[in-house]
């Protein structure tokens, strides 16, 4: 495969260290470890092998340095991809799939750029508390159902946007475990629902982590740290809608592994974005 003419390791090589030192004290250690290792990463930095022909009339060498295998590497994550994919192609089951996108209100989204362990997880527990219990009452599916979720931290213009992927099977088994329930084979159930609980889930979670103590405010939000104005900011989200989407089944469990594997092993930005960088700035294409 022909090497990008230009890649994220070139930039960080080359404008990496200086703005290491422009911003030292505000990086954590895992920030800087990924940025060595992509710098690092298929260089003399980490070894590597010789390949040479063993015909005598040949003779040709080959030097293949080895990977850092970063999991924010754009190069190290295609072989990562395909053993995800290969993997999950044995959970599928013969039924229509739907994709289910909660997303974070723009309100939140500072608190959980400041608090990313404790708000992601909760993010992902919300979305899927909401999607099982919906799909459990009676009055919508009745069913207990299995689903695939992943986490989704940025959007294409590489901009702070948290939301949850979720692959959801058209159907599941009934309450009893008797009998298999299916959906109707355009429809799951409507966002509105969905947006209502996955709401009502989400700031009761964050109301008992301030509360515990697990959040944590910087800048022009540590006024959250009282909790009558916290409580005060929670309530106004309660009046907002949030948005969540729900789209028809895909057309097979192949386009829907395909589509899930590219985010489960998407790093921020692929190699082949990149349009041209020098001093000053950094083009890369991206789809609004």
């Amino acid at each position: 495969m022909a090497r990008p003419a230009l890649e994220v390791a070139d930039i960080l090589r080359d404008h990496g260290p200086a703005w290491r030192e422009a911003n030292s004290g505000h990086m954590s250690l895992d920030q800087l470890k990924v940025m060595s290792a992509i710098e690092r990463c298929r260089t003399a930095a980490l070894g590597g092998y010789v390949a040479r022909c063993e015909n005598a009339a040949c003779g040709h060498t080959a030097i293949a340095y080895n990977s850092c295998r970063n999991r924010h590497c754009p190069k190290c994550q295609g072989a990562a991809s395909r053993r995800w994919l290969a993997d999950r192609e044995a959970e599928l089951l013969p039924v229509p799939y739907f994709h289910v996108v909660y997303t974070l209100p723009s309100a939140l989204r500072d608190i959980a750029y400041q608090n990313k362990c404790v708000v992601y997880d909760l993010l992902m527990k919300a979305a899927a508390e909401t999607t099982l219990a919906i799909a459990a009452d009676p009055k919508r599916l009745g069913a207990r159902i299995g689903v695939t979720a992943v986490l989704h931290t940025w959007g294409s213009a590489l901009t702070h946007h948290p939301h949850v992927h979720m692959i959801v099977p058209g159907g599941g088994l009934s309450l009893d475990k008797a009998r298999w329930v299916a959906s109707r084979s355009n429809f799951l159930v409507h966002v509105n629902v969905l947006a209502r609980l996955f709401r009502g889930k989400m700031l009761a979670m964050l109301m008992d982590a301030h509360d515990s103590g697990q959040l944590k405010f910087f800048n022009t939000h540590a006024g959250l740290a009282e909790k009558r104005t916290f409580k005060h900011f929670i309530a106004a989200l309660r009046r907002i809608h949030w948005v969540v989407h729900c789209k028809a089944p895909f057309a097979g469990p192949e386009q829907v592994l395909r589509y899930l594997s590219r985010y489960t092993h998407r790093v921020a930005i692929s190699n082949r974005r990149l349009v041209a960088a020098d001093n000053t700035s950094i083009a890369f294409r991206w789809k609004d």
